[in-house]
């Protein structure tokens, strides 16, 4: 597996709590950085969850999608229109566009990989493919 780190302006040095955070244990690592967008991570005995936290966005405007074992998922901000009869007193947000890239590992089924968007949460199901199980066979010499 390979982590991609970006050098951002500002912070040549990068984060110390972020390079830790960048090793987690699991199937999913994450192969961007950890500024932005927050994920969270949750494993349990069917799969993994990811929720991302995305609040006041449509869900026509994400894209999950998953190629040579990285899932990557990103929101593209489209401009909104403004009309002349209005004028911006103050903005205090904004929806920016994010995108976010996790390596995926063997032993999750990345074809079943299920995703709903609700109540300001984009969530990301990944399951994990069934154990196959090979029973102990005596084999009979010749």
């Amino acid at each position: 597996m390979t982590l991609v780190k970006r050098i951002q302006p500002g912070r040549p040095f990068g984060n110390l709590i972020e390079d830790w955070f960048q090793e987690f244990p699991g199937l999913l690592r994450e192969a961007g950085n950890l500024a932005g967008t927050p994920v969270n991570i949750v494993e349990n005995k069917d799969g993994y969850h990811l929720e991302v936290n995305a609040p006041g966005r449509n869900k026509e405007d994400f894209k999950v999608q998953v190629d040579k074992g990285l899932l990557t998922i990103s929101y593209e901000h489209k401009e909104e229109s403004t009309s002349e009869d209005l004028k911006v007193i103050r903005r205090e947000f904004s929806a920016a566009s994010f995108k976010r890239s996790f390596s995926v590992d063997e032993k999750a089924d990345a074809a079943n990989i299920q995703a709903k968007y609700e109540n300001g949460i984009l969530k990301v199901f990944i399951p994990k493919k069934e154990d196959v199980k090979v029973d102990p066979q005596l084999i009979h010499i010749q």
